[in-house]
């Protein structure tokens, strides 16, 4: 059989199905991608048993097709090639397939469909079992760029390795946390009547940020397994099947003293201080007041280093003195810098903070909390 493709296109669904391929597995079938063309309609999965990712694009074939061929090399193979049209040829006498175009010719071998693990297959959405809506592009790509960064990486807290979906008459939440960050952003545009939550791995939201773009994503919930659809891409995962920790009992609700500054100034302040400090928690202390600019410092007490900057900013509180992971400091002012002005609300120098914009867009609320360190690491 035969089949051609234009080389971008199908550029293009390689790498949204890349991803999903592992690199080292004890189960090497799975390096490979599973090609099916069925009535002009090719289908190319990749999974490691855990996700599954599903591209589709329309080719011109002369009869259909199941094999399996090598991922790295078929996708480098067609990312270094110009904008052309491919000509596909099954050699199943050699187990090879050959590929031509106006300047060359490859042979890549492949080797039976049969081979390939079973591909999961998601339950329609008219099923009772699966809870189902959509999100816009947009919004996801947010939650993604606002959550995914502070999910723990500690494999013995396997919930707190996912990023919460918690929908409710509120909205839908994000929410994800390592124990010293945490961050909780709802969108209000979303609610349902029954409330539902689900944890998905980081994993599987890392791979679904490289595939997002501005259109509907559709999302598909069972007990044990998510999808996420979106255009001709389609990903399927297992959930973690552990419960989330209880995070509303974390967040604090007597903050009263409020710390308002610009989240990108304070940020080249944190980076410049911090250079003089060895200590791999990098603390930095704050002394807040009501009145003129905060300062905030550094020191390395092994080497009797010190840096001092003073930064403009308006507290409304008693006078605190608090001191914070710089490195952790850094990440949540990294992903607060498109912002003009940022809220820190306070109570104890030994209590949670919370920071958040000033001003929220509509329907959506985003609340960042950090840990403070004690004064006297």
């Amino acid at each position: 059989m035969n089949f051609k493709v234009n080389s971008k296109e199908l550029e293009k669904a390689l790498s949204k199905v890349f991803p999903a391929v592992p690199t080292k597995t004890p189960v090497q079938i799975l390096e490979n991608f599973y090609f099916d063309i069925s009535d002009g309609i090719l289908s190319i999965y990749g999974t490691d048993l855990e996700l599954a990712a599903k591209a589709t694009l329309n080719v011109v074939a002369d009869s259909d097709f199941k094999g399996v061929i090598s991922a790295r090399k078929l996708y480098d193979t067609v990312r270094s090639l110009d904008d052309t049209l491919l000509y596909f040829d099954v050699l199943e006498d050699t187990k090879r397939i050959k590929i031509t175009w106006e300047k060359g010719e490859y042979l890549l071998s492949y080797i039976s469909a049969q081979e390939f693990p079973e591909i999961p297959v998601f339950p329609s959405a008219e099923d009772e079992s699966v809870f189902s809506i959509s999100i816009n592009g947009p919004d996801m790509k947010y939650a993604i760029e606002k959550t995914l960064f502070a999910v723990s990486k500690e494999s013995f807290r396997p919930a707190m390795m996912g990023v919460l979906f918690e929908f409710s008459e509120e909205g839908l939440r994000f929410v994800s946390t390592d124990g010293h960050r945490l961050i909780s952003l709802l969108f209000k545009n979303y609610s349902v009547e029954q409330p539902e939550s689900y944890v998905v791995s980081s994993d599987v939201i890392t791979i679904l940020q490289k595939v997002l773009d501005d259109g509907e994503i559709k999302m598909f919930f069972t007990k044990s397994h998510v999808a996420f659809r979106l255009n001709d891409i389609e990903l399927i995962a297992r959930l973690i099947d552990e419960r989330y920790p209880d995070y509303k009992s974390i967040i604090p609700l007597e903050n009263e003293y409020d710390f308002s500054f610009n989240p990108s100034r304070l940020l080249s302040s944190v980076k410049r201080v911090i250079k003089v400090v060895s200590d791999p928690l990098k603390k930095v202390n704050f002394n807040l007041v009501e009145e003129g600019d905060i300062e905030i410092n550094t020191d390395d007490s092994e080497m009797g280093d010190f840096a001092m900057e003073k930064i403009s900013g308006s507290y409304k509180g008693e006078d605190m003195k608090i001191a914070f992971n710089g490195n952790y400091l850094i990440e949540i002012l990294t992903h607060l810098s498109d912002l003009e002005q940022v809220s820190m609300k306070l109570r104890m120098p030994n209590k949670p903070v919370l920071i958040s914009p000033v001003e929220e867009e509509e329907n959506r609320e985003l609340t960042m909390l950090l840990m403070p360190l004690r004064l006297n690491v």
